[in-house]
């Protein structure tokens, strides 16, 4: 199921459908491809301006990182559906025997550290974007100011999305140091970006 190749409508509709995947994982990868394309969009509606001139080259260089992270959250939202089969794979397991509920088990360790990869992937392009839409805040169109907002919104939103389902992921791993490790990275990651997230909303709400 490759989710980037459909209509929004076919989206929707199956995401609202009682289909296990797509889930929350490949919807907050598509708001965080929204917000780096509201941001991209805004670069591009600067470039080329005699009013913003002294930040062509800010926006150009923005404009470049937040189309790579779009794409690379395009990515994401296919590939947290697609890793959700590996899943299906464990459920299908046998479990008669105690040999094969043994199996089973450690083939369910495996898959959940899998699943927790996307996601967690994610909460560093979140905050890479938003650290970029930061920089153009008062650099770039300030008629898309609304939309540089948006951006933001967006991006909070697919940190903290993907940071549930990093959590839902963990909270069945037996490894501790694995979950351990993931915690103090993610708790930073959803802080910086919450807070990048925060001030550019304000910034922009208290210009408009």
């Amino acid at each position: 199921m490759q989710l980037t190749m459909m209509s929004t409508k076919q989206f929707i509709d199956v995401l609202a459908s009682d289909a296990p995947a797509p889930g929350g994982g490949s919807a907050a990868a598509l708001a965080g491809a929204q917000g780096c394309a509201l941001g991209a969009m805004v670069c591009a509606l600067s470039i080329g301006k005699t009013k913003y001139a002294e930040f062509e080259t800010l926006d150009k260089e923005v404009q470049t990182k937040l189309l790579a992270l779009k794409d690379s959250f395009l990515t994401a939202m296919d590939e947290d559906t697609e890793t959700f089969g590996v899943m299906t794979d464990v459920f299908a397991m046998p479990k008669n025997t105690e040999e094969e509920k043994a199996a089973r088990r450690a083939a369910m360790q495996d898959a959940l550290k899998v699943c927790t990869k996307i996601p967690f992937a994610m909460l560093s392009y979140c905050v890479e974007a938003l650290k970029n839409i930061e920089a153009i805040v008062g650099k770039s169109n300030q008629s898309a100011a609304s939309d540089l907002g948006v951006a933001a919104v967006s991006l909070s939103t697919a940190v903290r999305g993907a940071w549930l389902n990093v959590l839902i992921n963990i909270g069945g791993i037996k490894d501790s140091e694995f979950v351990q490790d993931k915690k103090d990275q993610g708790v930073a990651l959803v802080a910086e970006a919450e807070k990048l997230a925060e001030n550019i909303y304000k910034d922009i709400a208290e210009a408009l």
